[in-house]
């Protein structure tokens, strides 16, 4: 269940949160209270607040979110009232009273535990090669347990402690990245036994490897997510690879072409698409040297990696079989977030294959708009759609 798209307020208290945490880490490691944990400052404390238990419960949102607005107001009086001669008594004396009068959440509703690694930030970017590399990982350590889908029902999955998650759930979005890493590296225990519920892996990978296979992790996910729903029910993004554009002079990567739209084309057996000015054009290398799949030249940039072609596989759900994603395209929006998918033999585009939407009807006015297109327009009937509803995505909450 997710928080209402409207609820921007939301959106905004999860990400001050998340933000502000961070701030007071930056602040205290550069003073040198704090250690450097795998190049990233460590935190100190073994709880955080998070936004989790929030998008279930909003009427705790809302306390905190006016506490933290009277908070604010509080610091602002006491600063005029310092400055202020005059009124300092009555205005400290009220910077004093607002935070009596502030309407104080339950802690243990935004209280969670944290680790030395809460707030590490991923250095991957959710690079393709990252992705293939993690997931030869994720096969030689994780698939005893958690299975080849992620799903937790691996050969050896009943004879621990605690059954292994579903990993193609929304788990992987909900946690930071941070407690993730620091799992991979150290294990977990069970909370009520204490016994150990995941073995540690820092004596067999490093850090890069680590965030290799989170980002491994969640390629796998999304793509059991669209097998099994028909959708991504949480947001993907387009991973990251080099290509070479038409008129540039040498390789950029895909992140360059951030803020346009992107056709992405495993290119198949047929001829690309026509070009169309509305969208960039991006043909992947393929993964394989299968000889009917041809490397097209008309389209508007083209993948330098194969490897960027085996994580959109694994992305879509082909994980045993690359080579299936051959004449597949999808759609990215200006932000970077993959949102629509054409099968093979698919003649045009329609709504339906729009597999990142959000939870809810866009507005009537939103509607009216997109119907009013041509029926034959399907691609712009897309992009309409799209740019009506963009992806709003806060680590460790959501509105999708």
């Amino acid at each position: 269940m997710t928080a209402p798209p409207d609820a921007l307020w939301l959106q905004w208290l999860l990400g001050a949160l998340q933000a502000g945490q961070a701030a007071l880490l930056q602040v205290l490691h550069a003073v040198g209270l704090v250690p450097t944990l795998h190049g990233q400052p460590a935190w100190p404390w073994a709880s955080r607040l998070a936004g989790d238990t929030l998008l279930f419960d909003l009427g705790q949102a809302r306390r905190l979110a006016l506490t933290l607005g009277l908070l604010v107001l509080a610091l602002l009086v006491a600063a005029v009232g310092l400055l202020w001669r005059r009124r300092r008594v009555w205005l400290l004396a009220v910077a004093g009273l607002l935070p009596l009068l502030a309407p104080w959440p339950q802690w243990e509703a935004v209280r969670v535990a944290a680790t030395p690694a809460s707030f590490h930030v991923s250095p991957t970017g959710f690079h393709a090669d990252t992705i293939v590399r993690g997931h030869q990982l994720y096969r030689q350590l994780c698939v005893d347990c958690h299975g080849a889908d992620g799903r937790g029902h691996g050969p050896l999955a009943a004879q621990q402690t605690v059954w292994p998650p579903n990993l193609a759930g929304p788990l992987l979005w909900r946690r930071a990245d941070g407690d993730l890493f620091w799992h991979v590296l150290h294990g977990m225990r069970d909370a009520r036994s204490g016994q150990p519920s995941m073995p540690a892996f820092a004596d067999r990978l490093s850090a890069d490897d680590a965030w290799a296979l989170i980002d491994a992790m969640k390629a796998l996910a999304a793509g059991q997510m669209l097998r099994q729903t028909g959708q991504w029910l949480q947001p993907v993004r387009l991973p990251v690879f080099a290509v070479r554009c038409a008129g540039a002079s040498g390789r950029t990567s895909s992140t360059a072409l951030q803020g346009q739209r992107l056709r992405v084309i495993a290119p198949g057996a047929g001829p690309l698409p026509t070009p169309d000015p509305r969208v960039v054009t991006v043909a992947l290398a393929p993964a394989s040297s299968t000889p009917d799949v041809p490397r097209p030249e008309a389209a508007d940039c083209q993948a330098l990696q194969p490897d960027a072609w085996r994580a959109l596989a694994l992305i879509a759900g082909d994980t045993d079989n690359p080579d299936a994603l051959a004449a597949t395209q999808f759609i990215v929006d200006r932000e970077g977030w993959l949102r629509a998918r054409a099968t093979p033999g698919a003649a045009d585009w329609q709504e339906d294959d729009l597999v990142c939407r959000a939870a809810s009807d866009p507005a009537p006015s939103v509607a009216a708009s997109v119907t009013r297109l041509p029926a034959a327009d399907g691609l712009g009937s897309l992009i309409a759609r799209m740019d009506a509803e963009p992806v709003r995505y806060v680590k460790g909450g959501l509105v999708h």
